[in-house]
């Protein structure tokens, strides 16, 4: 009979391709892994790997039967997960040019009771970090910029659309927008590859022939904001984040002509989850939180 036992250990293997990373992952001796593949493989009447010394090639038999296992095993992670509803969090990853600027209105919205939800785990990175790891069932639903993957459900939740920020200098100060056509003429600062943004950021000006182009292994927005301060460039922002990250430094916020670039913020999850009501209720808090934020902002700024 297969177990779950063998079904972790071998996913340990077939991710770290290492018999002793493996066992180290398990907190198990490498005897006592590599009996429990052998084990497997005898239940399964086929060879997962190849053994050369500590390390593993998985068979193609191997590489098909460890996604099905991963599989399995996210499920067991759901099921234990169901088991207790009090106590166990809602593992929630988010984007890094997310997390800072929605997560404090919903600590609150949460703090004060506005829902009747479990605690969070938050798991900060960027989105294909997040997806692998809702995949494996590491987390049980991610935020992020949308659409993804078809074979996740999903709930968008509000739009986000993206502003020039600019030197204080450098464009006419009576500009309150700005053109394709002058976007061509400025120096473009972007986020280092891996982060949405700057695939989303890439993809309109792509589209509107904006070739001026730096990234300079730039992790974060308030870099960006920092190094436009100092002249050396323009950059885009999504809305969420001007009010904090154009509070300090020397800079112009200006619109975007039509067609403005925007992203879609959404949650999204494994479809076997069978948590979708309390993932939606979530969701519904994240956009009430939100309204709140820029009602009360809008007020202040009226005074």
């Amino acid at each position: 009979m297969i177990t779950t036992k063998q079904l972790r250990y071998f996913d340990a293997l077939a991710r770290t391709e290492h018999f002793g990373k493996a066992a180290d992952l398990c907190a198990v001796t490498q005897p006592a892994l590599s009996m429990q593949i052998k084990e497997l493989e005898v239940e399964l009447g086929t060879q997962l790997v190849e053994r050369r010394g500590k390390l593993v090639i998985l068979t193609a038999a191997g590489s098909e039967i460890a996604k099905v296992a991963r599989r399995i095993l996210a499920d067991i992670s759901e099921l234990e997960t169901m088991a207790d509803q009090n106590f166990c969090p809602l593992r929630l990853g988010v984007i890094p040019t997310v997390a800072p600027y929605i997560l404090p209105t919903l600590f609150d919205a949460l703090g004060g009771g506005a829902a009747d939800l479990r605690p969070l785990h938050i798991r900060e990175a960027q989105t294909a970090t997040l997806l692998a790891e809702l995949d494996d069932g590491l987390l049980d639903l991610v935020m992020l910029a949308t659409p993804v993957d078809p074979e996740l459900d999903s709930m968008p939740l509000f739009e986000d659309r993206f502003f020039l920020v600019a030197p204080s200098s450098g464009l006419p100060e009576e500009a309150g927008s700005v053109s394709a056509e002058t976007l061509k003429a400025q120096r473009l600062l972007l986020l280092e590859d891996g982060h949405c943004l700057r695939d989303q950021a890439l993809s309109y000006c792509e589209s509107r022939n904006v070739l001026n182009i730096d990234t300079f292994g730039m992790t974060n927005l308030t870099t960006l904001v920092q190094m436009v301060s100092a002249g050396m460039g323009c950059t885009l922002l999504p809305e969420m984040s001007l009010p904090i990250e154009t509070a300090r430094g020397s800079v112009r916020v200006l619109r975007i002509e039509q067609p403005e670039p925007r992203r879609i913020i959404g949650l999204v999850w494994r479809k076997s989850s069978r948590r979708g009501d309390e993932f939606r209720a979530l969701g519904r808090l994240i956009v009430a939180s939100r309204n709140a934020a820029l009602e009360g902002a809008a007020a202040l700024s009226e005074t």
